[in-house]
């Protein structure tokens, strides 16, 4: 291919916002580890992502291969957590918990470190490529999974592998439940915080732990580009676009700011810090005067 070819096939493709935007678009069948690996591509552009999905691939299949071919569910969630958490290696980067990298899954696959929601990722799709029923759960705090078995289910924290019982699961919600204690409020059933989180929603968490580091880094351009994706998975997040419109306006984009705080006030008039973001909006607009 000559220089011609070359740049015509660089300027056809898509960037990385416009690629994942194609995956959202696939609804309930959005690949969850493609999306998931796909967010590092902010800071590498280059990243080969079908090589990340050959490898996962790879990996399951050697998994299965070792299974014999009347193997319960059981069996099956056994040999995966030897496989993932002894032979692998695969473990929680307590050392350094809230490194970009630790949300990136190539680095994941790399280190074998990451967080709870990232080692999920990864650990859901070995499950799948051995036909387990295997879920995430966005539970508060701590990412979870959940595997369906013949006489129920067991919800396993990804960062260890071990099984919780209610009890345990309780005890960590425990701190949420103090919190928003209310005398007047009925305790809700510890089955609603283990409902399947889908595709979207592991994808979202992940963007959103993303989005806090960048905010305590106050590295505003990592965090325009986190929020722009998260508006492209979430449209109506009113939240999300005030947060892109306060992140543009510290990068001095005015104009683009305006247009995130002012859809946001528009839509929700009577949010509670709309006038703080109204004294913001006089203040940009006061800046771009002559």
């Amino acid at each position: 291919m000559g220089a011609i070819g070359a740049s015509l096939m660089k300027w056809l493709a898509p960037t990385p916002l416009e690629y994942f935007a194609t995956l959202v678009k696939a609804g309930d069948a959005m690949p969850l580890f493609e999306a998931a690996a796909s967010l590092a591509q902010d800071d590498e552009p280059q990243l080969d992502l079908q090589a990340l999905v050959t490898e996962i691939d790879t990996l399951a299949h050697r998994l299965k291969t070792r299974l014999p071919a009347d193997a319960g569910a059981l069996t099956r969630l056994r040999m995966l957590h030897h496989f993932f958490y002894t032979e692998l290696g695969f473990s929680g980067n307590r050392n350094d918990y809230y490194a970009v990298h630790n949300s990136y899954l190539h680095e994941v696959l790399r280190t074998r470190m990451g967080i709870p929601v990232s080692l999920a990722v990864v650990w859901l799709e070995l499950a799948h490529g051995i036909q387990l029923r295997a879920d995430g759960v966005s539970f508060p705090g701590h990412f979870l999974v959940k595997v369906r078995l013949p006489d129920g289910y067991v919800v396993l924290d990804p960062l260890t592998g071990q099984s919780l019982s209610p009890e345990d699961i309780a005890e960590r919600l425990e701190p949420l439940r103090q919190h928003l204690a209310d005398a007047d409020d009925e305790e809700l059933p510890l089955a609603l915080y283990l409902q399947a989180a889908s595709a979207r929603d592991i994808v979202a968490r992940m963007l959103r732990n993303l989005k806090e580091i960048h905010r305590a880094n106050r590295d505003w351009q990592r965090s325009v580009a986190v929020q722009d994706r998260l508006l492209v998975l979430e449209p109506g997040a009113w939240s999300e676009r005030r947060d892109r419109g306060i992140a543009l306006a510290q990068l001095g984009r005015s104009a683009q700011a305006l247009q995130d705080l002012q859809a946001y006030v528009a839509q929700l008039p009577d949010a509670t810090d709309i006038a703080d973001i109204t004294r913001l909006i006089g203040e940009l607009n006061r800046s771009r005067r002559p």
